[in-house]
């Protein structure tokens, strides 16, 4: 028999439900509209991290996070970062994505398996002078003949992110991680970094 409190943790987590899949269905259209071209139209002057605010970070992969933004503007370079903090429910839809959900796979990564599930991970996305979100490796709007993207990574990795575009089994061009000495192995034991360096 349903106690009230029984009902009632029932509820909640049915409601947490509920908003983890109509967040995460949200970024997904808002990304296919972005890569249709069709965004701008809709929230003219808006970026991904105004939609979905960046939270749930580590302490100083969030510091680093600001700082990478910053100091690419300083280079004439718009950062948007596009991810951070992922739930495990959020990394199993990701993961079911081109599998038994439709879409392309995004990622081999199972909830509990992804250092965005520990908030050790962002990932990002160029914003062109006319204000779109490009995940473009080529673009060069600073005009200093090398590509954007590229001086972003070299950025990240001063300081101290690992670029998910290194790996050779599964590349991730828009991945930057922190992983601190630790593995997945050693995070879902339930070892975790310093808060502070």
């Amino acid at each position: 028999m349903n106690t009230p409190k029984r009902k009632v943790k029932q509820r909640r987590k049915s409601s947490l439900r509920f908003w983890i899949v109509a967040t995460l269905l949200l970024s997904i259209i808002y990304v296919w509209l972005q890569q249709k071209g069709d965004t701008y139209d809709i929230w003219p002057h808006t970026n991904v991290q105004e939609l979905v605010p960046i939270t749930g970070l580590h302490p100083i992969v969030a510091e680093s996070e600001k700082l990478l933004v910053r100091k690419a503007a300083r280079r004439g370079i718009e950062v948007v970062i596009t991810h951070g903090f992922r739930s495990n429910e959020e990394q199993n839809a990701l993961f079911n994505q081109g599998r038994s959900i439709a879409g392309n796979i995004v990622t081999n990564a199972q909830g509990g398996e992804s250092y965005h599930n520990y908030g050790l991970a962002i990932d990002f996305a160029l914003r062109t002078p006319e204000g779109d979100v490009v995940w473009d490796m080529e673009r060069d709007d600073n005009g200093n003949g090398k590509a954007d993207w590229m001086e972003v990574v070299e950025l990240a990795k001063e300081l101290g992110f690992t670029w998910g575009g290194d790996w050779a089994n599964f590349p991730d061009y828009p991945h930057l991680q922190m992983d601190f000495g630790l593995s997945i192995n050693d995070l879902k034991r339930g070892k975790r970094p310093p808060e502070t360096q």
